[in-house]
């Protein structure tokens, strides 16, 4: 909720915002006369979609290229390392203080586990980046992989996972339980919108996904 007399007081020539808060925040920038850019942190891939449009914005065509190409070159390294071996199935939990929903491919955490070679048991979702889904039709799924990740207050969120992995009997029959493969994510790596850290998330995914 940022305060527009204060956002209008700085006179900035552009407010730059994340476009899933475009349909709340537009028309209050409008009201206070304000211009705005939205653009899509969803992802990595619109991420830089954006970062090459802001380079066309504003005339730093170059640097934009730049951080563009380091991307490209990254991930193309990346998937010749990876690009051979099997996709782990992997479901995706976001939880949030006392509930926890499921993340798609269409979340920046999902497009995160999909950059990495991990099958995302939910797809993308429709389009969706969360679903609610209860923990039967998770098991029918047959995830090889957990992920749990915290969208605030990681320390409660934490706890309650664990909680919940130990009251709720249903969660012993998951196949992914029984190995050992439940993982709790840095929340500060993995969090609602895509940042320049994106390199460290996948490092952290690797061994989680490939055992390396």
């Amino acid at each position: 909720s940022p305060d527009m007399e204060i956002v209008s007081s700085l006179n900035p020539d552009y407010v730059l915002s994340p476009n899933s808060l475009q349909s709340d925040l537009e028309p209050k920038y409008e009201a206070a006369g304000l211009s705005s850019i939205f653009l899509d942190l969803k992802s990595v891939e619109g991420m830089y979609d954006s970062i090459e449009s802001l380079g066309e914005k504003f005339g730093r065509q170059e640097q934009a290229q730049a951080l563009v190409d380091e991307y490209q070159a990254y991930m193309a390294d990346y998937t010749s390392q990876h690009g051979d071996k099997s996709s782990p199935k992997v479901l995706i939990l976001m939880g949030l203080p006392g509930s926890y929903i499921v993340a798609t491919e269409s979340s920046y955490v999902g497009n995160l586990v999909k950059l990495a070679g991990g099958e995302n048991v939910y797809g993308d979702g429709d389009g969706k980046d969360f679903l609610n889904a209860n923990t039967e039709d998770m098991l029918t799924k047959s995830p090889d992989i957990i992920l749990r990740a915290a969208h605030a207050l990681p320390d409660e969120v934490k706890q309650m996972f664990a909680d919940e992995f130990e009251t709720n009997d249903i969660w012993k029959h998951f196949s992914a339980v029984q190995n050992g493969k439940v993982y709790d994510l840095d929340p500060s790596l993995f969090n609602m919108s895509a940042n320049f850290r994106w390199t460290e998330a996948l490092a952290e995914l690797e061994p989680l996904l490939y055992g390396d």
